[in-house]
């Protein structure tokens, strides 16, 4: 007898609590797989459920072309308990009018929207539910044992992302906003409109069972290189026809646009935007993920593990290779059942275009294991994030007459301090010993060796000769005037006469030069044997302030030439100057759906006026998904900008409001504030 189905309730609000979506809201059915969720048949009157006598079939369908071989397609029937290997469902209702089903999905199952419908002969659509990857769930790849690490990498919406150099980390917020309205259907658009999809779209739909594909179509299509992805990137430093990358401070709004615009690319992204829109996608869709920085970053360009640095005699660079002073991508948590066993856990992933992938600019998952160990020949394009922390460095000074002459290298340069965000706190977590051994230790270079990729360089302990090294001020502050100083050690036992040239120059964080801002050229030093000569340089705001970029970064170089015999000694070093702070002091106790203000101010460090300065302001779970604007107009030398935002906080619990303020001749200052909303 069928049964006559009056309406389907799909218990969201239930389900969605259980299966730890509940924050993407509780109006319709959001579902983790590998764990069963219920629904609710209720029947019209005279219509009744009995068990053993009533028979039906379910049927879930995902993608527009669902097949049984391909898993994107199942029918089941009733059993008496659930399967863990495919689709089922069971009950224990009595006999009535009202139906409550227990449906078990497979831990390994596409993710994606669903399609649920009711057969017994006519065919019945009981509804839609999104089902996502599982944590939680032990038999899914992305399973996290702990409970506090699931808190930070899936369902924390907020985090840091460190940028500067070795010498200055700084931390800056930012909002992922995984679960703020509409980012879940944006996230799942963005998987249908990788070229893979189009090409053929049941076998896509069908790839998403696997976190490791999921993750390169991520990697793929946060970069808009090749495809209808979401971000360009520009480090020329013109931004006029789109936003500045450092005044992004959240993945909504870069996503928001995208969408809004019918996946029109969003202008501009640099590297660490890029990282945090692959995270907030990553969360979304249930795969644990956490922003990476590592600071000393090589761009191996032909892939011989060795950065070389090639100068002409002025000093100027003319090679391909680069390091830049920071880099930023994401590490994915996930099994790795393609590999060999031991290479489980975390996967570094890049989405800044740099090199291509097969065919295609995206990198990675490639396991950190294989990273540390050298382990080459896994994928995904282990050689590349290989060389980003741990590659050599060799200089060379290219004559006028043609001649090469090696001036320096080493193979300590690259790969340090590599940061992200502790698990609970605001504190910075270092995991450089998860991607290299210590550095210059015997297995750090019996790793190099693994990868057979060897260089010529040999680590050298302090041997006589001349040094040279760049000392700097210990306050460098933006707007400030300030010394650098080279010092020029002679540990030989003549005298010696030196040609000096000492500049600095403007450089954004991915190592490109600018302007210059200070220089001392050709001055010829004596150095006394056994002495040392320091010689200071002066940078003054009137030099560097209009040509600074928003990175805030300085390049020092030192270059001595001696005499005799004519040897080149070079010291290379990048500053960051330091920004204001943002003070934010919140008015009024913070409790859920009440009105609370937060009173925002920064001081104007620079001796000239900051003309058309804005705050803009934004929290998950505190700014209803909207930035908060605020313009400020003029602000003096040493006067203060302020601003009193207000906002009603819609969740209880620890939320973080961000901050940044941007102006003509001061940008990309960030602050925020850790919040506790009580009921």
């Amino acid at each position: 007898m069928a049964l006559d189905i009056e309406r389907c309730d799909l218990e969201s609000r239930i389900n969605n609590t259980t299966h730890h979506t509940d924050q993407n809201g509780l109006d319709r059915l959001i579902v983790r797989r590998g764990l069963p969720f219920t629904i609710t048949l209720h029947l019209r009157s005279g219509s009744q459920f009995q068990a053993g006598v009533s028979t039906f079939r379910l049927i879930v369908e995902i993608g527009p072309l669902p097949k049984e071989q391909s898993g994107t397609k199942s029918t089941f029937s009733l059993t008496d308990s659930a399967s863990k290997t495919a689709w089922s469902a069971s009950t224990t209702s009595p006999p009535g009018n009202v139906v409550s089903l227990s449906v078990s999905s497979p831990p390994d199952v596409p993710i994606g929207l669903y399609s649920l419908t009711l057969d017994q002969g006519q065919k019945v659509k009981l509804g839609e539910f999104v089902l996502l990857f599982n944590p939680w769930c032990a038999k899914d790849a992305v399973y996290m044992e702990e409970e506090r690490d699931r808190q930070e990498y899936v369902l924390s919406q907020a985090g840091l992302i460190y940028k500067g150099t070795t010498k200055r980390i700084k931390a800056s917020p930012w909002t992922f906003g995984q679960f703020e309205p509409g980012m879940l259907d944006i996230c799942l658009k963005l998987l249908d409109e990788n070229p893979k999809y189009s090409s053929d779209a049941d076998a896509d739909c069908s790839g998403r069972r696997n976190p490791v594909y999921v993750t390169r179509v991520i990697s793929a299509m946060i970069n808009s290189n090749d495809d209808k992805g979401v971000l360009v990137g520009n480090w020329s430093g013109d931004y006029d026809d789109g936003v500045r990358p450092s005044h992004w401070t959240d993945s909504v709004a870069i996503l928001h646009q995208w969408a809004d615009n019918c996946c029109q690319r969003v202008r501009y992204g640099q590297c660490w935007v890029f990282a945090a829109v692959a995270c907030t996608v990553s969360r979304a869709l249930g795969i644990p993920c956490r922003v990476v920085t590592n600071f000393g970053s090589a761009h191996d360009t032909n892939s011989n593990l060795l950065i070389e640095f090639l100068y002409d005699e002025d000093g100027n660079d003319i090679s391909d290779d680069s390091v830049w002073n920071f880099h930023v991508w994401v590490d994915n948590w996930m099994a790795r059942p393609d590999l060999d066993a031991g290479y489980d856990g975390w996967q570094a992933s890049d989405p800044t275009p740099q090199e291509k992938s097969e065919g295609v600019f995206c990198c990675g998952p490639v396991p950190l294991k294989a990273i540390k160990e050298g382990e080459l020949n896994l994928k995904y394009d282990a050689p590349f994030v290989f060389a980003e922390v741990n590659a050599d460095v060799v200089e060379y000074v290219k004559l006028t007459n043609g001649r090469m002459v090696k001036m320096g290298g080493s193979s300590m340069d690259v790969g340090h301090f590599i940061s992200t965000k502790a698990v609970g706190s605001d504190e910075r977590h270092d995991i450089t010993h998860l991607y290299k051994h210590p550095e210059g230790s015997l297995q750090e270079r019996e790793v190099y060796e693994r990868a057979k990729h060897h260089n010529d360089l040999q680590q050298k302990g302090q041997e006589p000769g001349l040094k040279v090294k760049i000392k700097v001020s210990p306050d460098m502050d933006i707007g400030a005037d300030f010394d650098v100083f080279a010092v020029i050690a002679n540990n030989t036992e003549a005298d010696k006469t030196c040609r000096v040239m000492f500049y600095a120059r403007i450089v954004s964080y991915d190592g490109k030069p600018g302007a210059n801002c200070g220089f001392i050229e050709d001055l010829t030093m004596e150095v006394p044997t056994g002495k040392e000569k320091r010689l200071p340089l002066r940078l003054e705001y009137v030099d560097y302030g209009d040509t600074i970029k928003s990175d805030r970064l300085i390049q020092l170089v030192l270059i001595v030439i001696e005499s005799s015999p004519r040897e080149f000694h070079k010291a290379k070093r990048t500053i960051v100057l330091e920004n204001p702070d943002i003070a934010i002091k919140l008015l009024g106790e913070p409790r859920v759906n009440q009105k609370l203000s937060a009173q925002i101010s920064l001081e104007n460090p620079l001796p000239e006026p900051l003309q058309n300065c804005f705050f803009s302001v934004m929290g998950a779970g505190l700014t209803d998904g909207k930035i908060l604007i605020q313009n400020v107009g003029t602000v003096g030398p040493k006067q203060e900008a302020k601003y009193t935002v207000e906002f009603t906080p819609t969740s209880i619990g620890s939320r973080t409001l961000t901050v940044d303020f941007d102006s003509d001749k001061l940008s990309n200052i960030k602050g925020y504030l850790n919040i506790e909303i009580k009921e």
